[in-house]
């Protein structure tokens, strides 16, 4: 699709953009969710997200608000955005959520509202989420 512009057959591209087209046009946010591969549990806790590597560990730390978590990921608020395909070492509120510290992605960051950026990670490993969070539903 991004070939060359003046060596490009019309009719290929033209049927390969509409089709990609289509597809993001599919891509609201309920077939998102839709299409997720774990169940979401929705829960508000404090979470300290900080560099993901050694040598910056001490650069960047930040305080944000869990929204949801499931196997696989979680989404949260933050008052800065987030670089979207860095990685980030994440703490969460031992007494709320006990999990051990986790690695994950950020593929996604929004502006919600001035202040306040919404964030979505993907753990490098599946977590066990605690019973008592699957039994309450969050």
């Amino acid at each position: 699709m991004f070939d060359d512009f003046e060596h490009a057959t019309d009719q290929h591209n033209d049927d390969e953009a509409f089709g990609i087209l289509q597809e993001l046009e599919q891509s609201t946010p309920d077939e998102i969710r839709r299409q997720r591969a774990h169940f979401r549990i929705a829960i508000k806790t404090r979470l300290i997200l900080q560099a993901g590597n050694a040598s910056q560990l001490l650069d960047f730390k930040v305080q944000g608000v869990t929204g949801d978590i499931s196997e696989s990921g979680l989404g949260a608020l933050f008052p800065i955005p987030l670089r979207v395909g860095d990685i980030y070492r994440l703490t969460f509120d031992e007494a709320r959520l006990p999990l051990p510290l986790t690695f994950a992605r950020c593929v996604r960051c929004r502006l919600v509202q001035e202040g306040s950026y919404e964030a979505g990670f993907l753990f490098f490993s599946p977590i066990t989420l605690p019973e008592h969070l699957i039994a309450a539903g969050g």
